[in-house]
């Protein structure tokens, strides 16, 4: 029995698809699959399209879709993109090739995601915008909104782009994945190490008075390496981390209890 489909995707499909992403992209989520019951939501009507209601073929490809699948959700219809143009064309015998591309899609496509709209965009927008409000600048909040729908803009336009490159997408990308997560990460420690310059501002306020002459730890400090002490304390945040039974939520109040003890005692404080 022939299964190739008849039905064509159309704008309507992918506008459907990406308002289902959107919204709806961890619903069902769970320890056992993930995403993969909101994968299924997702392209649920396309899928109903592509093989009928109450049919054989469906039945098969929900069951195919509704497994395990986990990606950076802002990067997931990438990979919707390129399963639907290769269901549209093979039907129910392309699921096995399918479910490959999203095993092996998943994990790059998430450390690109992470990488970027994770954590990327967040730390280098957010900080200029953050400045700029800080300093009364009210285009702080106009540059944090722009930054944010750009990304949803390109969230919009990567599930047709998918969709008409369909597998020669993923031969295309073949090879540059890990480049592209590298490039990234080096990007993002970087800006980790900017963002511990200009942020995070920490004086010791120890002065000796020895004769006459006085010594001024701080100014010590700075002609050792300026921002020596905002670079230790965040060396020793990332220390704590990776201690084991050690979470972010633990280190998080750590800090809190350390600064508020050492203002307290005038040990360490906040430069003007």
């Amino acid at each position: 029995m022939a299964t190739k489909t008849n039905y064509k995707l159309t704008k309507k499909d992918f506008r459907q698809i990406n308002r289902r992403n959107l919204f709806f992209n961890q619903l069902g989520w769970n320890y056992e699959k993930m995403q993969g019951s909101g994968y299924l939501f997702i392209i649920m009507p396309q899928l109903r399209k592509l093989y009928g209601d109450h049919t054989p073929e469906l039945k098969k490809a929900m069951k195919a879709h509704n497994q395990f699948f986990n990606t950076n959700p802002f990067v997931n219809t990438i990979i919707q993109g390129v399963d639907l143009a290769i269901e549209e064309n093979k039907g129910t015998d392309s699921l096995e090739t399918v479910s490959g591309l999203k095993t092996g899609l998943m994990g790059p496509l998430a450390a690109i995601g992470d990488s970027i709209f994770a954590s990327l965009i967040p730390a280098i927008m957010g900080a200029i915008a953050a400045n700029m409000a800080v300093q009364g600048n009210p285009f702080g909040l106009v540059l944090w909104l722009i930054a944010n729908l750009c990304v949803m803009y390109l969230r919009w336009i990567q599930l047709p782009l998918a969709y008409r490159e369909g597998t020669n997408l993923v031969t295309k990308m073949q090879g540059k994945l890990n480049s592209l997560t590298d490039a990234a990460t080096l990007l993002g420690v970087y800006v980790v190490g900017a963002l511990v310059a200009t942020l995070i501002s920490v004086q010791v306020p120890f002065v000796a008075n020895i004769g006459k002459v006085t010594v001024n730890l701080q100014n010590e400090l700075d002609m050792i390496m300026p921002k020596l002490v905002p670079g230790v304390i965040v060396a020793l945040i990332y220390w704590l981390l990776g201690r084991k039974k050690m979470t972010s939520t633990k280190t998080i109040f750590i800090v809190i209890i350390v600064a508020v003890i050492c203002s307290a005692l005038g040990i360490l404080g906040k430069t003007a």
